[in-house]
C-alpha cells in the first residue's frame, strides 16, 4: 500500500545575523513533527532554508564593507551548521540566491503582470526595513513597525503594486470552508478580523531603492518584493517550473501538508500568500500553523535588547536532546514560552534526570545486580501491572491525539507523566525486597521486565524530540521494536541489556549561571575591542597609502554644489587644490591655516567641475549627524603621517 504523503515547510530564515535559540525554536519543532510523522508511516518531505535578499542584508553588507553575497553565504552556512547542531534533518535547503530560484520567481512576477493582477503606480508610506514592509500612518505605533517596533522611514517610490481586493472574498470563502487551514483558532480570527473583513489595499511588490534582489525581467530599475521572493520557495523548492512541466517532487507533495511560521508572519502567510496563488492558479496549502514565540524572562529576543541565547551556548551546558526537550516541552501550543538558563537547568534535572534519565540507570543497575547476563522475561503478575499497562495505553491514545494536532508539548507531557507512573510502579513493587526472597524471583523478573517494556515505549514517544538519546536506550535494552507500529505493552519476548552511560547528569543551578556570567563578562571584554567593520588588510595594503601633513592656505564654497568646499592645501612641497563634502559643518572662512592630514596618492577626480587631487581625513558618528576634520598640532607641512 502507498504511503500517505506529508509536506512541511519552515518560514525561510532571513539572512541578517546569527540565528539565535528563539530563531532555531522553529526548524526544531518542524524537525520533530516530521520524525512523528515518519515513524507514524508516512512518507514525509521536509524544506526549510534562507531568504537572502532584501534592503535590509543590503545595507549590513555595505556597512561590513563586504558584497551581499558574501554576507548572506556566510549567515545561511551558520544556519545549517546551527540545524547540524541541533540534528535538524531537513530533506531539502533552499536559498532564495539559488539560480532556479530567481529565474522562476521572475517568471511568476511576469505571469501575474500579464494576467492584469500586477500594475504600475506610485507608493507613498512609511517603510520597515527589518520586516521589509510598507505601512500606512494609521498602522503605526508611537511612530514605530507595528510588527517589531523599529524605526520607519517615509518613501515615496515608483513600484508595482499586486491586486488583494478582487480575492479577498475568495479567500474568506475559503477559509470558511476549511476551518483548519489557520491554525491555532485565534490565528484565524485575528486575519479575519483585522485584515479581511473589510476592503485591503493593494500590495506593494517592487522596488526600486536598492539593488539586492530579483529584477523584473521587463522592468530591471525595479527588483521583486522580498516576501513575493520568500514565499515562492515553497514551490520552487519542489521544482515548480513557470516555463515548463514541474519536477516530479512538486506532483508527489504539493498542496503543502502544513506551512509551519511564527506568528509575527502570519498575515504574509494567510493572506497575501494564498491571493498569490489563487492568481497563479495554483492549489493553496493545506494548512498554515502560526507558532508562538520563544521569549528570554519573558520579552521577545531581540540582539539590539542584548537579550538572545544561542543554541551552541545552551548545547554546550545542556546537550543537544536536552535543549531539545525544553523547547519543545515548554513552548505551548498557542501561547509563547519562556526561557532563561535556570529554567532550562531545572527543566532537565526535574524531567531528563530525575525520572527519565533515573529510571533507564535504576532499571538496568537492578536488572544487572539480580540476574546479570540472564534474559528478562514475562514471568509470574503483579497486582501492579494491569494498572501500568493501563497507563501507558492511554498515554499513548493520548500522545498521538495531541501529536497530530501539532501540540508538541501537551504530548511530551503525557510521555513524561507515563514515565512518572513507571517510576512510582517501582516504589509499588519494591525490587528490593522481592529481590530478598528467592521464592519471588519470578515476580522480580516481570517487575524488571515491566519497567524495561515501560523505558522502551517511553523512549519510543520521546524520540522525536530526544532522537539520539532514544537511540542510546533502544541500543542498551537490545530491542528493535522501536516504531509505533510496536507501540504495545508486553510486545518485546525478552531483554539482554546492557550498560547505558548516564543520560543526564543533575546539574548545580548557580554552577550553571556562575559560568553564563563569567561566560557573559568575557564576551563584554571583547565587545569593548572594536571589531573591523571592513575586510583586515595587510600591512603591505596600508603602506600603500602616502599619507601627510598639510596646511589649509585657501578655503571657499563649491560654485556648483552647496555640500562641497574647495580647499588649497599646502604639502611643504607643493600646494594642492582638494575639494571636500563638509560644507554641512564648517565654514570656508573658519578652516584657513588648519593643519590636516591629506591622502596624497588619491585618484584625480573632477567633483562638479572642479579638479581634487587628494582627501582630507575626517571622522564621524555612525549616523554621519557629527563631522570632525582631524587636525595636527606640532607637525608641519610635509611631514609623514605612518
Amino acid at each position: 500500500m502507498e504511503k500517505k504523503k506529508f509536506y512541511l515547510t519552515t518560514a525561510i530564515a532571513y539572512t541578517s545575523s546569527k540565528p539565535h535559540i528563539g530563531n532555531v525554536y522553529e526548524a526544531i519543532l518542524a524537525d520533530s513533527i516530521v520524525r512523528y510523522k515518519k515513524k507514524d508511516g508516512y512518507d514525509t518531505y521536509f524544506q526549510t532554508g534562507t531568504d537572502e535578499h532584501g534592503q535590509k542584508i543590503e545595507q549590513k553588507a555595505l556597512k561590513m564593507g563586504i558584497t551581499p553575497k558574501e554576507h548572506v553565504d556566510k549567515v545561511s552556512k551558520e544556519l545549517k551548521d546551527t540545524y547540524d547542531l541541533m540534528n535538524v534533518k531537513y530533506d531539502y535547503f533552499i536559498r532564495t540566491t539559488d539560480d532556479y530560484h530567481e529565474k522562476q520567481v521572475a517568471l511568476a512576477f511576469d505571469k501575474l503582470l500579464q494576467k492584469g493582477d500586477i500594475y504600475k503606480g506610485t507608493y507613498e508610506g512609511y517603510y520597515c526595513v527589518d520586516c521589509e514592509s510598507y505601512f500606512t500612518e494609521k498602522d503605526l505605533i508611537d511612530g514605530c513597525c507595528p510588527d517589531c517596533g523599529a524605526k520607519v522611514t517615509k518613501n515615496k517610490e515608483e513600484c508595482y503594486f499586486l491586486k488583494l481586493e478582487p480575492y479577498r472574498q475568495r479567500l474568506l470563502d475559503y477559509i470558511n470552508d476549511n476551518p483548519s487551514f489557520i491554525e491555532p483558532e485565534s490565528r484565524k480570527n485575528e486575519m479575519i478580523n483585522n485584515f479581511l473583513k473589510n476592503p485591503i489595499p493593494d500590495l506593494c511588490v517592487s522596488r526600486t531603492s536598492y539593488k539586492w534582489g530579483i529584477p523584473v525581467n521587463s522592468d530591471p530599475k525595479h527588483v521583486i518584493y522580498v516576501w513575493i521572493d520568500a514565499l515562492i520557495n515553497y514551490i520552487t523548492g519542489l521544482g515548480y517550473r513557470f516555463d515548463a512541466k514541474s519536477g516530479d517532487l512538486f506532483d508527489k507533495y504539493w498542496p503543502a501538508d502544513v506551512h509551519l511560521i511564527g506568528k509575527d508572519i502570519l498575515r504574509f502567510h494567510t493572506i497575501y500568500w494564498p491571493i498569490i496563488l489563487m492568481a497563479l492558479d495554483i492549489e493553496l496549502p493545506k494548512q498554515v500553523f502560526g507558532h508562538p514565540w520563544v521569549l528570554m524572562n519573558h520579552n521577545k529576543m531581540s540582539k539590539s535588547k542584548g537579550n538572545v541565547i544561542y543554541s551552541d551556548d545552551l548545547v554546550n551546558l545542556f546537550g543537544v536532546d536536552a535543549v531539545r526537550y525544553y523547547v519543545l516541552h515548554e513552548i505551548p501550543f498557542a501561547a509563547d514560552g519562556n526561557i532563561t538558563y535556570e529554567l532550562v537547568c531545572e527543566r532537565s534535572n526535574s524531567d531528563l534526570a530525575n525520572t527519565y534519565g533515573n529510571l533507564v540507570s535504576r532499571t538496568i543497575a537492578m536488572v544487572k545486580k539480580y540476574f546479570n547476563d540472564e534474559e528478562i522475561k514475562l514471568c509470574e503478575p503483579t497486582e501492579f501491572d494491569a494498572a501500568l499497562k493501563n497507563q501507558f495505553e492511554e498515554a499513548i491514545k493520548k500522545y498521538k491525539a495531541l501529536m497530530d494536532q501539532f501540540k508538541v508539548a501537551d504530548a511530551l507531557e503525557e510521555a513524561m507523566k507515563v514515565l512518572r507512573q513507571a517510576n512510582k510502579y517501582i516504589d509499588d513493587t519494591a525490587p528490593w525486597v522481592l529481590a530478598k526472597d528467592e521464592s519471588k524471583k519470578n515476580i522480580l523478573m516481570t517487575v524488571l521486565y515491566n519497567l524495561l517494556e515501560a523505558i522502551r515505549i517511553g523512549s519510543i514517544l520521546l524520540e522525536p524530540a530526544m532522537p539520539t538519546t532514544s537511540l542510546k536506550v533502544y541500543k542498551a535494552l537490545g530491542t528493535n521494536k522501536t516504531e509505533f507500529t510496536d507501540l504495545s505493552f508486553a510486545l518485546e519476548a525478552g531483554y539482554k541489556v546492557s550498560p547505558c552511560e548516564i543520560l543526564f547528569k543533575r546539574l548545580d543551578v548557580k554552577e550553571v549561571m556562575d559560568y553564563v556570567v563569567s561566560k557573559e563578562q568575557a564576551n563584554q571584554v571583547n565587545e569593548t575591542k572594536a571589531e573591523p567593520t571592513k575586510p583586515l588588510i595587510d600591512i603591505e595594503d596600508f603602506d600603500k597609502l602616502d599619507l601627510g601633513v598639510g596646511k589649509i592656505v585657501e578655503a571657499k564654497k563649491h560654485p556648483k554644489a552647496d555640500k562641497l568646499l574647495v580647499f588649497k592645501v599646502d604639502l611643504g612641497n607643493e600646494v594642492r587644490q582638494i575639494v571636500s563634502g563638509i560644507a554641512k559643518f564648517y565654514k570656508p572662512e573658519d578652516l584657513i591655516g588648519y593643519k590636516v592630514i591629506v591622502v596624497k596618492n588619491l585618484k584625480p577626480i573632477k567633483l562638479r567641475g572642479e579638479d581634487s587631487f587628494g582627501m582630507l581625513l575626517c571622522a564621524s558618528d555612525k549616523d554621519d549627524n557629527k563631522l570632525e576634520l582631524i587636525q595636527i598640532n606640532s607637525l608641519n607641512p610635509g611631514d609623514i603621517v605612518r
